[in-house]
């Protein structure tokens, strides 16, 4: 019972995918990685070389400078929300607000995990911007969430005030940061800050919840600088001699230590952390070795198609994101567009749960079979009672989103997937256990709430460059706003070439605006995602994560008692295994007058080329192998390749590009060698 039965899963590259795509997505991958590289190094340069030359003429380090000192020599710092505010303006200021003028990120700090909050003083002096206090909620939040220690690096010269009206009052206002370092400290999260420059007003009270504070000689704490008390009372002051050092380490008592400048104030802080508890992470590893995954995460960017239509095989990616890319599948001949099992990550034992974008049996129609990145009910089934039981066993889950959605039409309704879908809802909302969620490619409508998309708290959301956050498409719902002018087949139902030029010009605007808005960079900006990472970055980020969930004691059972035994005993003796279809074409035929036909094996829309504006796959003459995609089958705007299934010679189509079909409908006929 204590054994967990892990195999080996995914292939090499150049067996998962074919060379020619292979060399083009890695151009495409490297292309869009170069991209975000360029914003990501907009973000960290702040407001330039001039503005970190006057940090240095006072003093004092960079941000960045300070974080480098901070992490252990030789380990990563891994920033989170750093698009925030990414391209928005703001009334007052000829510039933007790169990360809303605050470092969010995870660093380790004398081996142990931290959150890092650390004010940019190179925008605005460290001023707190619109989104500045949720994007450092956020990261308290996620701390308490994993239960690591949070290091404030404070250096804040308080509201942008130009903006005070999206920034002071609400629910999740600036002086909710407080109320958040009050819940961290009831929950016994330790909390370590660092001031080291101008700390006023809200500023001045971030670091006094912390259990240490230590301050620089330049550094002053106040609830109004001297300019205000100037103005108010007359009086000709300094805002050290307000609340400087000599005030709050040896009269108020609100800070702990003095210490000459930035580089031993972070020594102090090092310090600090390193006399809290040991990290559990060894303990919980169960006597195993952390191990890379046997294929490199850097070949997911060759792995998954840019076209977010287009299939591929799920186990690929996990095989490039476990430990020796070994993994324990639960159930799975159930529900089989959904995957899930428990792996290694670093050692420690990490719950999956992921869409299968590629075409599965349908349970109940033998040779049918069904558009992959849908929910249906047996999935949906399968998915939420793993989330319970890993829940209930205290194993950390990361979530894979590629979803189309949720099943719909009227045998989904008489199904009870209203209800089915409700149950995982109420897992995701309820469990404790931290989570994880990951947007590869699409992240559609209910099917990303379900999954434990953001608004279900998971405790980091990540985003790719080919991510697409949105209910539907530009190119759908421009057809949905605009429906009481189409016809039946969603052309412009005018015959006035001006009103139809209108028309067609208002749904490509309201498509182009949809597109924009589901960019990756944006939903960022609007912090509907944490961090946009290059694809060979998310077994990174899943590893601090893994150590994180781990690094303090919590209710967790012993792998020996995992209910998931009892849930894969029970889940025996069910339907039989049926091998992984990848693609829509059915058995081989008896040749008709010479020619084999080429079946599909679900209902859909059938393509002859990749996109309109390619050239088909394959031409009436065209030499094929067994293997060779002819077409595409298109379920709810999910592409899945269909094969001849046999060698030989493209005799003729027969059915035209874009037909509708039925499942078994022939589309082409093969002379076979």
């Amino acid at each position: 019972m204590a054994f967990v039965p892990q195999h080996p899963i995914g292939h090499p590259l150049t067996d998962a995918v074919d060379e020619t795509s292979v060399a083009a997505r890695h151009a495409q991958d490297n292309a869009r990685n170069a991209a975000l590289a360029e914003k990501q190094q907009a973000v960290r340069a702040g407001w330039g070389e001039d503005a970190a030359a006057r940090v240095h003429e006072k003093g004092k380090l960079t941000t960045w400078e300070r974080l480098a000192q901070l992490a252990d020599p030789g380990t990563e710092v891994l920033p989170i929300g750093s698009y925030v505010n990414w391209g928005r303006t703001f009334k007052g200021s000829r510039r933007l607000a790169p990360g809303a003028g605050v470092v969010t990120a995870f660093a380790r700090v004398e081996g142990r995990w931290v959150v890092v909050i650390a004010n940019d003083n190179t925008v605005a002096s460290g001023s707190w911007w619109p989104l500045s206090a949720e994007k450092i909620e956020r990261a308290q939040d996620i701390a308490l969430k994993l239960r690591v220690p949070v290091v404030y690096l404070v250096d804040c010269s308080g509201l942008f005030l130009p903006e005070q009206a999206l920034s002071f009052p609400g629910r999740t206002g600036a002086g909710h940061i407080f109320k958040m370092n009050s819940v961290l400290a009831a929950s016994g999260v330790p909390q370590v800050a660092g001031v080291f420059g101008d700390c006023i007003a809200g500023g001045g009270y971030m670091p006094i919840i912390s259990d240490r504070v230590v301050m620089t000689e330049s550094a002053y704490m106040v609830i109004a600088g001297a300019a205000l008390i100037k103005g108010a009372k007359s009086q000709k002051l300094t805002s050290l001699d307000i609340g400087g050092p000599e005030v709050h380490v040896h009269q108020s008592g609100c800070a702990d230590e003095r210490v000459p400048d930035d580089p031993t104030a972070i020594l102090f802080i090092r310090r600090e952390v390193a006399r809290l508890p040991s990290p559990a992470v060894d303990f919980y590893r169960h006597g195993a070795q952390p191990a890379p995954p046997r294929f490199s995460p850097t070949e997911l960017g060759a792995l998954l198609p840019g076209d977010h239509r287009h299939g591929y095989e799920m186990r690929e990616v996990i095989a490039r994101l476990v430990d020796d890319s070994l993994f324990f599948e639960v159930l799975p001949d159930r529900g089989r567009e959904m995957i899930c099992g428990v792996a290694r990550v670093n050692g420690l034992w990490m719950g999956f749960i992921a869409n299968n974008v590629l075409p599965t049996p349908h349970p109940e129609r033998p040779g049918e079979l069904r558009a992959g990145g849908i929910l249906y009910r047996e999935g949906i089934a399968k998915i939420s009672a793993f989330s319970r039981t890993c829940n209930e066993d205290g194993v950390p889950v990361v979530w894979l989103q590629d979803i189309a959605g949720f099943d719909i039409g009227v045998e989904a309704e008489a199904l009870g997937l209203l209800g089915y879908g409700s149950s995982l809802i109420y897992t995701n909302s309820t469990n404790t256990v931290p989570m994880m969620t990951v947007l590869l490619r699409k992240a559609s409508g209910a099917g990303y709430y379900a999954m434990a998309g953001m608004p279900y708290d998971p405790v980091l959301q990540l985003s790719t460059p080919l991510t697409r956050l949105a209910v539907m498409e530009g190119r759908t719902l421009a057809i949905a706003a605009f429906n009481t002018k189409l016809d039946d087949d969603f052309e412009i139902a005018t015959d006035d070439p001006e009103e139809r030029a209108r028309i067609a010009a208002a749904m490509e605007e309201t498509a182009a605006r949809i597109e924009g808005d589901m960019d990756p960079v944006a939903a960022a900006s609007r912090m509907d995602t944490d961090e946009v990472v290059p694809l060979a970055d998310i077994r990174r980020y899943i590893e601090a994560v893994a150590e994180m969930a781990w690094q303090s004691p919590r209710r967790v059972r012993n792998p020996r008692i995992w209910s998931l035994h009892d849930l894969v005993l029970l889940g025996r003796g069910g339907a039989a295994s049926v091998a992984q279809a990848s693609e829509l074409a059915v058995a081989i035929e008896a040749p008709v007058d010479g020619l084999t036909p080429v079946r599909v094996a679900t209902a859909g829309t059938f393509w002859q080329r990749p996109t309109p504006r390619d050239p088909a796959y394959v031409e009436p003459g065209s030499t094929l192998t067994a293997g060779r995609t002819i077409g595409l089958i298109e379920v709810m705007k999910t592409f899945a390749p269909v094969s001849a299934g046999v060698s030989g010679t493209l005799a003729r189509w027969a059915v035209a590009d874009g037909a509708a079909v039925e499942a078994g409908t022939v589309v082409a006929w093969v002379k076979v060698d």
